[in-house]
C-alpha cells in the first residue's frame, strides 16, 4: 500500500538546475570523461560526444523530468500513475523501478570510489605526493585498494554524510547542500584550470581537445561517446525523475534541461582543461586510463610548484562532485520508502544508507581481492571477475540503456500525445522535432549502443 505524500517542491528554477546539474556532474565528468577522451582521439571524440548529448541526452532527460513532474511521486509510482492516466498496463511502472534499482546499485560502488577521492584530500594535504616517485604514488593507490579497513571507513564516511543530507529533506537537506556544493565545486574547478594553464602545457591541451583529428576516432570511439553522453546526464538512474517530481508546474522543462545539459558539458570540458595541461606539461600519457586522476595527477602535483595546495583543492572539488551525485542517487529510494512505509525522512534515509553500505561491501572486497568476492563467468556478453565488475556491467551496460529505451518508448508511445505536449508547453514545431526524435531516433540509437556493448553487434576499430 502506497501512502500519498507531498514531498515538496524546489524553491526556484535555479535550485532545480543546481540540483540536477549536481546529479549529472560527478566522477563521470571529472574522473571518467578526461581519460576516455584521451583514449579515443581527443577533439574528434568531443565533437561526437556533443552531438550525442543533443540527439539523445537532452530528449531522454526531458522525458524523465516530464514523468517526474506529472506523477509527483517516486519513479515507480509516478510511471504507474501515468500509465493509469493513459489507460495502459500498470506494469509499465517497471520503467521507474529499474531506475531506482540502477541508482541504488550504482551508488553501492560509486560510494567506494568517492571514498578514494575523499581519502586523497588528506593524502594531498599531508604532502604525501611531494617529490614522490611514480612507484611510490602507485604504491599509495595500491595500498588503499588492498586495505579493507580504509575502504570501509571512507565508504562509511561518504554514505553517512549523504544520508544526513538526504534525511534533512528537500529544502533543508538537498537544496541547501547543492546551493553550497555546486558553486563551490565550480569555483574550485576554475582555480585548478587556471593553475594548470599557467603551470602546464595549455597549448598542447587546446590542440588535443579542440582540433579534431578524425583519423584517430574509431567506430568503437563513436559508440563510447554515445554511451557516455547518455550515462553522464544521470539518465535512467531515477535521479531526474525524482528531481522532476519536485519541479514547480510553471517552470519550463525544456529550458531547464537545456541549462543542465550545457552546464554538465561545460564542466566536463573544463575538467579536461584542468587535467590535461598538467598531464602534458609533465610528460605523462593522455591515455593513462582510469589511473589518470589517482596516479598520474598525483605524480604531477608532487613535482609542481604549489602542488600540495592545488592537489588538495583538486580532490576537495572531486569530493564535492561525488557528493552531489550520491545525494541524487539515494533520493529515489528514500522517497519510495517514505511513500510505501510512511516513514519519516530521517528513518528512510537511515534504512537506505545501511542497505547501500551492506551492498557496497561487495565492491570493497572485490578491490581487496577477497576470495569470496571473486567470480569467473560471462554475463550478458562480458566476462566478470568479481562482484564489482558484475554490478558495474549490470548497471552501465544493461539497466541504464534498457531503462533509457523504456523511458523513451513509454513517453513517446504509451502516454497520450496531448498530455505530453501540455506538460512540455512547447510550440508545435519544437514539440514535433522533440517528439519525433524521442519516438524514433533515440530508441534506435540506444538499442544500437546496448547491442554493441553486450556483443550482439560488433564493429572493428
Amino acid at each position: 500500500m502506497t501512502t500519498s505524500v507531498d514531498h515538496g517542491q524546489w524553491s526556484s528554477r535555479l535550485a532545480f538546475i543546481l540540483a540536477a546539474t549536481g546529479s549529472a556532474v560527478g566522477l563521470g565528468n571529472i574522473w571518467k570523461f578526461p581519460y576516455i577522451m584521451g583514449e579515443n582521439g581527443g577533439g574528434a571524440f568531443v565533437i561526437v560526444y556533443l552531438l550525442c548529448i543533443l540527439s539523445i541526452g537532452i530528449p531522454v532527460m526531458m522525458a524523465e523530468v516530464l514523468i517526474g513532474r506529472r506523477g509527483r511521486q517516486s519513479p515507480g509510482n509516478s510511471v504507474r500513475t501515468l500509465a493509469l492516466e493513459a489507460c495502459a498496463n500498470t506494469k509499465w511502472s517497471v520503467v521507474g523501478w529499474v531506475g531506482i534499482l540502477a541508482g541504488f546499485l550504482i551508488l553501492s560502488f560509486y560510494a567506494v570510489i568517492a571514498g578514494w577521492a575523499v581519502s586523497y584530500i588528506f593524502e594531498a594535504g599531508s604532502g604525501s605526493f611531494v617529490g614522490a616517485s611514480p612507484e611510490k604514488i602507485q604504491g599509495i593507490f595500491n595500498d588503499l585498494l588492498a586495505s579493507p579497513g580504509k575502504l570501509v571507513a571512507w565508504t562509511t564516511v561518504v554514505l553517512g554524510i549523504t544520508g544526513i543530507i538526504v534525511g534533512k529533506g528537500l529544502k533543508d537537506g538537498l537544496e541547501k547542500a547543492v546551493t553550497y556544493l555546486m558553486p563551490s565545486m565550480f569555483v574550485l574547478l576554475l582555480i585548478i584550470a587556471g593553475y594548470a594553464a599557467i603551470n602546464g602545457d595549455f597549448g598542447a591541451t587546446i590542440q588535443f581537445m579542440f582540433y579534431p583529428d578524425f583519423s584517430k576516432l574509431t567506430y568503437s570511439g563513436v559508440l563510447i561517446a554515445l554511451g557516455h553522453a547518455f550515462f553522464t546526464l544521470s539518465l535512467a538512474s531515477g535521479a531526474m525523475m525524482i528531481y522532476g517530481a519536485y519541479l514547480p508546474q510553471k517552470t519550463s522543462i525544456s529550458q531547464s534541461v537545456m541549462a543542465i545539459a550545457i552546464a554538465d558539458t561545460v564542466i566536463a570540458l573544463i575538467a579536461g582543461i584542468a587535467i590535461y595541461p598538467i598531464v602534458f606539461g609533465n610528460g605523462l600519457e593522455a591515455t593513462a586510463g582510469p589511473g589518470l586522476v589517482f596516479v598520474s595527477l598525483p605524480i604531477a602535483f608532487g613535482q609542481m610548484w604549489g602542488g600540495t595546495i592545488f592537489g588538495t583543492i583538486f580532490f576537495v572539488m572531486l569530493g564535492f562532485a561525488a557528493f552531489t551525485s550520491a545525494i541524487a542517487m539515494v533520493e529515489s529510494a528514500v522517497a519510495w520508502l517514505v511513500e510505501r512505509l510512511a516513514l519519516e525522512r530521517g528513518k528512510a534515509a537511515l534504512i537506505a544508507v545501511l542497505s547501500l553500505w551492506l551492498v557496497s561491501m561487495l565492491t570493497v572486497f572485490s578491490f581487496t581481492g577477497a576470495e569470496w568476492a571473486k567470480l569467473d563467468f560471462v554475463f550478458v556478453g562480458k566476462h566478470v571477475n568479481n562482484y564489482f565488475e558484475l554490478i558495474d556491467h549490470l548497471t552501465a551496460d544493461v539497466l541504464l540503456p534498457l531503462g533509457g529505451l523504456a523511458t523513451a518508448i513509454f513517453v513517446a508511445w504509451v502516454m497520450k500525445r496531448d498530455v505530453v505536449q501540455e506538460e512540455l508547453n512547447l510550440s508545435d514545431g519544437k514539440f514535433g522535432i522533440w517528439y519525433v526524435t524521442l519516438r524514433w531516433f533515440t530508441p534506435i540509437a540506444i538499442l544500437f549502443v546496448f547491442l554493441n556493448l553486450i556483443g550482439i553487434v560488433s564493429f572493428g576499430g
